[in-house]
């Protein structure tokens, strides 16, 4: 029994170590998705910026044109 208890012990350690290396692999792969995320955000924030701008201008050149 006292066997049996040690062996279970020894195979709760290896996976509580494989488990704390999953969850740290796993935790770096979502690190890295976000930090894509963000900067496709970002690129995203300013061609909607560019696009307003251009907006305005073709407002503007449709004012004096057609005003």
């Amino acid at each position: 029994a006292v066997a049996l208890l040690g062996q279970v012990s020894e195979l709760a350690e290896q996976l509580e170590e494989r488990l704390f290396h999953v969850y740290g692999f796993h935790n770096e792969l979502i690190q890295e998705r976000l930090q894509e995320l963000t900067e496709v955000m970002e690129s995203v924030e300013e061609v909607q910026a560019e696009l307003r701008h251009i907006c305005g201008s073709v407002e503007a050149a449709y004012r004096d044109l057609c005003l």
